[in-house]
């Protein structure tokens, strides 16, 4: 994983400072790309702890085409809670207390970051009991799993593009179209986050299954790592889907940037010793890819450093 820490360097010794929409600043630059070799190790960092349970649930849930927290919380992974939260919180339903700019205000005042605690966990309990708020303030809008899944075509017909394409590499592997599209230009107004990574493909040769996704928009301190795990995972179980080997993740990012309240996180980071990369172990083998649980996989010979704490930019 030492390219994923010359990426930081990168960033931090030649990114240009600019505004983004969550109002925090970032340090950026554009056009970059990391490959790793997933014969060589699972590409799971280890300059800091990534909670792989979390990466798995996540895409999990991409893959049943879920685009409700609910399932989410259900795995007790938190990671989309801000945006629906934030949702409720602007509603004229809600009447707790201000939230007003509340991801910011959460990290400068431990007052009001215990009141938002507070309201967060009220939030999440609804959510996991009440179907009818569930469906109000648990949705997301038609994210990555919609796409992936659903995606409406112009007659009003949908197309599951995660299906189509393992069906397309076991059929046709030396295809140039194994490709899924999440950036549906005509939904992109009724997502709560339009996809940051917005398409991958596949490619198939000499029995092995690669992956390239592609990115617009990178938090490479918090969302990177996640990134890189899940699209290694995704591989791996296509490939086993496919009765394939595992060949290369290519990982191409646009506008790859570090909040401004992550650089001295990312310094931190850079600043510890790489250890050798784990390995997964996939328990089962399941008629489909849709098949597939949390407890299938499994991270052997992970011990990373100690997880660093930084706040998400909504």
């Amino acid at each position: 994983m030492k390219s994923y820490l010359g990426l930081l360097e990168d960033v931090l010794e030649n990114g240009v400072r600019k505004e983004d929409r969550t109002g925090t600043g970032t340090i950026s630059v554009f056009g970059r790309q990391l490959r790793f070799d997933l014969n060589k190790g699972f590409p799971l960092l280890t300059t800091k702890r990534v909670p792989f349970r979390l990466v798995a649930s996540e895409l999990l849930w991409f893959l049943n085409g879920d685009t409700n927290i609910r399932y989410l919380l259900q795995h007790n992974n938190n990671i989309w809670n801000e945006w629906p939260f934030k949702k409720w919180v602007e509603s004229e339903e809600y009447q707790g207390p201000d939230m007003t700019d509340f991801g910011i205000r959460s990290q400068k005042d431990e007052k009001f970051n215990e009141i938002y605690k507070n309201e967060m966990e009220k939030f999440k309990n609804r959510i996991l009991e009440d179907d009818e708020f569930s469906k109000l303030y648990g949705e997301l809008g038609p994210v990555y799993g919609s796409q992936w899944r659903n995606w409406q075509t112009k007659d009003g017909s949908f197309v599951d593009q995660i299906k189509n394409v393992v069906n397309q590499i076991k059929q046709n592997p030396d295809s140039r179209r194994l490709l899924v599209n999440a950036w549906n230009a005509g939904e992109v107004d009724n997502m709560k986050l339009p996809p940051c990574h917005y398409a991958f493909q596949f490619y198939v040769a000499d029995g092995k299954l690669s992956c390239m996704w592609q990115q617009r928009s990178v938090d490479t301190f918090l969302g990177l790592p996640f990134n890189i795990a899940s699209y290694a995972l995704l591989t791996h179980m296509v490939s086993q889907q496919c009765n394939l080997k595992v060949g290369e993740l290519i990982f191409n990012g646009g506008d790859v940037h570090l909040y401004s309240n992550h650089i001295e996180q990312a310094k931190v980071q850079l600043s510890r010793e790489t250890k050798d990369l784990p390995e997964l172990k996939i328990n089962r083998n399941p008629k489909s890819i849709f098949d597939y649980k949390v407890e299938d996989f499994e991270i052997l010979d992970y011990s990373p450093h100690p997880h660093i704490k930084a706040e998400v930019a909504v």
